[in-house]
């Protein structure tokens, strides 16, 4: 059976467990990292509460596991109103979005996660919506059919997606915030670690362990709070329930989890360009084929990260290995001229 893997496009049962209510920030003070993104929500939600009237629609794009759904909690909360949390591949007709917008009640929140998997018949009804807080619902067919229009109550919708690009410029230009998320610093996944361990009574626990299991999260808040149960689980079964730096070791070892974060699939992704591929360029679907992967997987949650780290180039031919991937792995990189004749460094040959 394959092992579980820390880093998931999507939420897992465990995700329940560990980013329960209780531990998710209820305001936009208690919500720790992103400072720009914090500051123009601020001044967004202070003027929607002056007008006592609904927020801006707000669409949030990056990886996966860096707090867009619980920005949309904080917003709702902020508003003192309620958040409705649906996905695009589960809202399959025009219908399921039907239902869910005449629920909407004054400055509710509708959270949409991967909405750029919106099918094509349902985002047309997010239009008028989205404008004009209505939706035109075509009835019969032919010669009997009419539209029937019914009015909604001012909401705000907020869009998640890990892939802006796939988005139609026609709903894109529609959000009045628009907004990436990049990876935390360690020092704000310490202190959303810190806070966690206070909520989940982990009362024996270090500042330096606390700081090793941050630094090798990938910058991911989701990845930290995984990690942290990891490690207090370890603690109370291979130990006296103490968080100590060995356990911290012990328990990433078990998970695969290196240094810099790094698990088996990202070591699997980068020797395979490195050796299979002698280096690159490789194209995304050629090392999902190798490697028996989505390309979307790759595309999504793995490649961000070691783009970051500056383990992976990404360019028009392809994916390339860089010398801080080939060392870090152990692969020896060799640098050539480069197939136009300059003198840039490109992968080489390889071996282990």
């Amino acid at each position: 059976m394959a092992k579980e893997r820390i880093v998931s496009a999507t939420e897992q049962p465990s995700d329940e467990e560990v980013v329960a209510p209780s531990i998710r920030p209820r305001t936009l003070s208690e919500y720790v990292g992103q400072a720009a993104l914090k500051e123009r929500l601020g001044i967004a939600l202070e003027a929607a509460r002056k007008r006592s009237r609904s927020m801006e629609h707000v669409l949030l794009y990056g990886p996966p596991g860096l707090g867009k759904t619980t920005l949309a909690h904080v917003i709702a909360s902020e508003l003192g109103s309620h958040a409705s949390v649906t996905s695009g591949p589960a809202l399959t007709k025009a219908g399921d979005l039907v239902g869910t917008l005449t629920r909407m009640q004054d400055r509710d929140v509708l959270f949409i996660d991967e909405i750029h998997r919106l099918p094509a018949a349902v985002e047309e009804f997010i239009y008028p919506a989205m404008e004009d807080y209505r939706i035109d619902f075509t009835v019969d067919s032919g010669m009997h059919a009419k539209v029937v229009t019914i009015n909604l109550k001012a909401f705000t919708l907020i869009g998640a997606t890990t892939r802006p690009g796939l988005l139609t410029a026609a709903l894109r230009t529609r959000f009045g915030i628009s907004h990436h998320l990049g990876f935390y610093p360690v020092a704000d996944l310490l202190a959303i670690l810190e806070r966690a361990t206070r909520i989940m009574h982990i009362g024996r626990v270090d500042a330096t362990s606390l700081g090793m299991i941050a630094a090798r999260s990938r910058g991911t808040p989701r990845v930290a709070l995984r990690l942290l149960r990891r490690v207090h689980d370890f603690a109370i079964v291979r130990g006296d329930g103490t968080v100590v730096e060995s356990t911290v070791e012990g328990a990433l070892q078990l998970e695969s989890v290196d240094a810099l974060g790094l698990d088996a699939l990202d070591r699997t992704y980068l020797r395979t360009i490195a050796t299979v591929y002698e280096g690159g360029p490789v194209g995304v679907e050629a090392l999902a084929a190798t490697l028996g992967e989505d390309g979307g997987t790759l595309e999504d949650v793995v490649e961000p990260f070691l783009l970051q780290t500056g383990f992976v180039a990404r360019t028009r031919q392809g994916r390339r290995i860089t010398r801080a991937g080939a060392e870090h792995i152990g692969v020896a990189f060799r640098a050539q001229a480069a197939a136009d004749g300059s003198d840039e460094e490109t992968p080489g040959l390889f071996r282990e």
